[in-house]
């Protein structure tokens, strides 16, 4: 039987936990110090004034002098919260559109990690909000949160169309007097072509009388 020798052992098992715990503490702060660099990052969104809106209509606070609050009603938190579903679509819907984009210009180095970093701090704010907005619509309203987004979403398609259908109606004054000084232009340019070969026949006709007369002079 062969005998260990433990004693010499002990110097590749120091070595190796030290090694281990040196990892294992670099990666500890590597971590702390990722977070605490993307918590000092800039908010991919504004402040979510539709969400500030419904907590405090929520937590409202009794007046000075009195001690009781008047209880806000339901349809009017509900109306909250279906306004704050409804900014949450149109901030989804940013998030879907720069998300290719972002990944696309990151992998070409276009753009630098922090803003990387950003946009996935957004994407996750707005998972936990989805999840908050369901929670408070099921406490309002027993299974309202499966149809919130639902009525959110017919909502920011009729402000969409109607703020598009503003848009056109803004233009249509600037666009109609732009044809109407085109028309008019081009109305002109037509008048003049119609003249001009007139003006050029008459000239050759001219032209053919002088060489008539020419030639009956030569003959006499």
């Amino acid at each position: 039987m062969f005998g260990v020798n433990w004693w010499g052992l002990v110097l590749p098992f120091c070595y190796i936990s030290v090694l281990l715990g040196s990892l294992i503490t670099f990666a500890s702060m590597y971590r702390k110090r990722k977070a605490a660099k993307s918590a000092n990052l800039a908010p991919w969104f504004p402040p979510h004034l539709q969400r500030n809106i419904y907590l405090s209509l929520l937590h409202m606070e009794p007046e000075e002098g009195k001690e009781k609050t008047v209880a806000v009603p339901d349809s009017i938190l509900r109306a909250a919260l279906l306004r704050r579903a409804q900014e949450d679509i149109f901030r989804i819907i940013q998030i879907r559109s720069a998300k290719q984009a972002c990944s696309t210009l990151l992998q070409r180095g276009s753009i630098g990690d922090d803003l990387w970093q950003r946009f996935l701090r957004a994407e996750k704010e707005m998972e936990e909000e989805l999840r908050d907005v369901v929670m408070e619509a099921n406490a309002l309203s027993p299974n309202w949160g499966q149809h919130i987004f639902q009525s959110a979403n017919e909502i920011a398609a009729r402000s969409m169309f109607t703020t598009r259908l503003d848009e056109i109606q803004a233009q249509l004054e600037p666009e109609k007097e732009w044809w109407e000084k085109r028309r008019a232009s081009i109305q002109s340019e037509f008048m003049k072509e119609l003249d001009t070969p007139a003006s050029s026949t008459g000239d050759e006709d001219a032209v053919m009388v002088e060489s008539n007369k020419s030639k009956k002079k030569a003959k006499k």
